[in-house]
């Protein structure tokens, strides 16, 4: 989803929207998964361990994500031109005239007179390893689900 500069409110409101669920859902996941690993009775079996290594995953997923919206929500309109002179130098910066905004993957662009765009304020890492720990979060919940999932829905 990309969101030009035009739409400040909608981008406000989408950062604010989802900073709080991820960080909501991060420390739900996480207690959800060290519960499961230091739980006593249901600790020890290998499917309880899949379960409890899916919730962190997730944790982590949602984590990363949320730290590249935090980056966003440090973008005041006074930081905005900040970060673009940071990534592309203060002679090349005099030249954006626009921002762009993308929420999956979060990115910040900054938009030159020529149409060209570079990525600022948002680490490189975020979204390679929010994507990273997705898929694994999902294999390890695909593979933790009861053996006899399938027949259990048909009825």
């Amino acid at each position: 989803m990309l969101v030009t500069d035009s739409s400040d409110d909608l981008y406000l409101g989408l950062v604010f929207l989802l900073t709080p669920l991820g960080i909501g859902l991060t420390l739900w996941m996480t207690v959800r998964g060290l519960r499961l690993l230091l739980a006593r009775r249901g600790g020890r079996d290998a499917q309880t361990r899949v379960r409890a290594a899916a919730a962190l995953a997730w944790a982590c997923a949602f984590g990363f994500y949320t730290w590249g919206l935090l980056h966003f929500a440090a973008l005041d309109e006074s930081r905005r031109p900040q970060a673009c002179e940071e990534r592309l130098g203060a002679e090349r910066a005099r030249s954006v005239e626009g921002y762009e905004y993308a929420f999956l993957p979060v990115e910040f662009r900054c938009v030159t007179t020529g149409g060209a765009t570079y990525d600022a304020a948002v680490p490189g890492y975020v979204n390679p390893a929010a994507g990273l720990f997705g898929v694994t979060a999902a294999a390890l919940t695909y593979a933790a689900r009861p053996k006899n999932w399938l027949e259990e829905t048909k009825k």
